[in-house]
């Protein structure tokens, strides 16, 4: 892990274990500098980290201040959190489909027959394993390819958690949020109850007045609202699924074409006891035609995931399998995430909206 990296994991701890408290003067650059023995410049670099993702704010003349802090009353922090996204016009040129297409015609040779016999019922072995290494490098999950499950589509999956967890349950959605979550909910005769959002996520008064014992959210960018929630509120998520021993579904859609120097940390990540379900999928990321999506289980879910919907077949072709597998493996899906990341950054940069 490079050096900045752990900086910011160590910084991040000390904040969000109250070492640093809410207000607090983080010690100087240089002083970061010295008693960790790296460069005045890879501080500022984890420092940038802190200050986008609402753990910290910078104040010119008077230096870096902690703005974490549990609830609903918090300063607005480093503006360039609050990037619009209405100004980008989404460039479809950039998707490598010649690189697609060279993968696809090399899984064709390189399987043969195989590509018709049947996967398995969590998805082929290539991919899960496939994902499961591109998460711990891009988003600090530490998974193994059992605790990913395949799905045709995240509205697919949004089936078989009510059809896991329970239809008894009460399920809490964001307010507003996807309309298609709600239909999926009720068309799988499961009981829902809807959270007003904040500026920084689900409002503090909501989480504490729902009966609910699942948590649907999507953190990053929350569609329709465009909401980001910050790290209070991440932390806030999680410590309500330990009070209710209830969980967290984690809708991670649209989050690796973020703005900021890296992707948000993941409720998964930031989750040390199996109370998150991750989720994901390629339909903004590669192709709304690509119908595959997976889930991120705790390993204290995995038997009950197999008890309720492990009869279930696979619903992605093994062949789409494979060419993702290789497409991830091959480091072309991350190219071309970069890609498109740095042309966004560039177009905001160009009309002043964007980070300097």
């Amino acid at each position: 892990m490079k050096a900045y990296m752990n900086l910011y994991i160590s910084l991040r701890e000390k904040i969000t274990t109250g070492i640093y408290p809410y207000g607090t003067k983080i010690p100087s650059k240089r002083q970061l500098a010295e008693d960790y023995g790296v460069s005045v410049i890879t501080t500022e670099h984890a420092l940038d980290l802190l200050s986008e993702e609402g753990y910290v704010e910078m104040k010119e003349r008077s230096g870096c201040f902690v703005i974490y802090r549990e609830g609903d009353t918090l300063p607005v922090g480093n503006e360039k959190r609050s990037i619009s996204m209405g100004k980008i016009r989404e460039e479809e040129t950039l998707f490598p489909f010649s690189a697609l297409a060279k993968t696809m015609r090399s899984v064709l040779s390189l399987y043969g027959e195989r590509l018709l016999a049947p996967s398995p019922h969590e998805g082929m072995g290539e991919l899960r394993e496939a994902l499961a290494s591109y998460l711990a490098r891009s988003r600090n999950m530490k998974v193994s390819a059992e605790q990913i499950l395949i799905g045709s589509g995240a509205e697919y999956l949004y089936g078989l958690n009510v059809q896991a967890l329970g239809r008894e349950r009460l399920y809490a959605l964001e307010n507003p949020s996807y309309e298609k979550i709600r239909k999926v909910y009720e068309a799988n005769l499961a009981r829902t109850d809807f959270l007003t959002m904040g500026r920084e996520g689900i409002e503090t008064a909501e989480l504490k007045r729902t009966k609910a014992s699942v948590l649907h959210v999507t953190p990053f960018n929350s569609y329709p609202s465009g909401i980001t929630a910050n790290a209070s509120k991440r932390a806030e998520y999680i410590r309500w699924a330990y009070e209710r021993q209830g969980y967290v579904i984690e809708d991670d859609f649209d989050s690796e074409f973020t703005l900021l120097s890296k992707p948000e940390d993941t409720l998964y990540s930031l989750d040390p006891g199996g109370r998150v379900i991750y989720m994901n999928s390629f339909t903004k990321t590669m192709a709304p035609s690509l119908r595959a999506a997976y889930l991120v289980l705790p390993v204290s879910l995995l038997p009950l995931y197999r008890e309720k919907i492990g009869f279930y077949t696979c619903t992605v072709p093994v062949y789409d399998q494979l060419v993702l597998a290789e497409f991830i493996d091959s480091g072309l899906f991350e190219r071309h995430i970069n890609r498109v990341r740095r042309r966004r950054r560039a177009a905001l940069k160009k009309a002043g909206d964007g980070p300097a």
